[in-house]
């Protein structure tokens, strides 16, 4: 196994830009839990999370991108204090602001033009096969799927199991 991580690591290029997709990629989603998860009784990141975060965060800017509908910026902001996430990340680009979900290339096109960045300097990274990858590729921004089910990886597509594997 350790090998083939090792392999994997030292095959991710390193970007100036880290989109993060929000639930189950940074901050676990509770099915039970309704409402902005700033409010929620409990709120827990995904496990690593904060290293690699703080990690990236002293090399890149990472950004949060989330089609969550039931939060606004500074109602995601107060859910990533509680879980110390949020002074690693400079953008949120939510629902809310944008009025565009992922995959429509309009939500990536936003958020290129509102960090003046190219494509080839940024990546996503998201727990949704469809909405998170598929969308970024298609759009043309490189992608890394979190698979944490272990589920068959289609050609094309950079896998990861947990955050910690994308670790530099």
């Amino acid at each position: 196994m350790l090998p083939e991580i090792m392999k994997k690591r030292a095959s991710m290029k390193m970007y100036s830009h880290y989109l993060f997709d929000w639930g189950d990629t940074l901050m676990i989603d509770f099915p039970s839990e309704n409402g902005a998860m700033s409010t929620w009784s409990h709120v827990e990141t995904v496990p690593g999370a904060e290293k690699l975060l703080r990690t990236l965060s002293g090399v890149a800017r990472c950004h949060l991108a989330t089609n969550a509908s039931a939060s606004s910026e500074h109602e995601i902001r107060k859910a990533l204090d509680r879980v110390h996430l949020d002074n690693y990340l400079t953008g949120i680009f939510c629902f809310q602001s944008l009025g565009i979900e992922k995959p429509a290339p309009a939500f990536f096109n936003h958020i290129l033009k509102a960090l003046s960045v190219e494509k080839h300097e940024i990546v996503m990274v998201g727990d949704h096969l469809e909405k998170d990858i598929q969308g970024a590729l298609d759009f043309g921004i490189d992608a890394i799927w979190l698979n944490t089910a272990k589920q068959p990886v289609p050609k094309g597509i950079i896998s990861v199991s947990c955050l910690a594997e994308m670790l530099p």
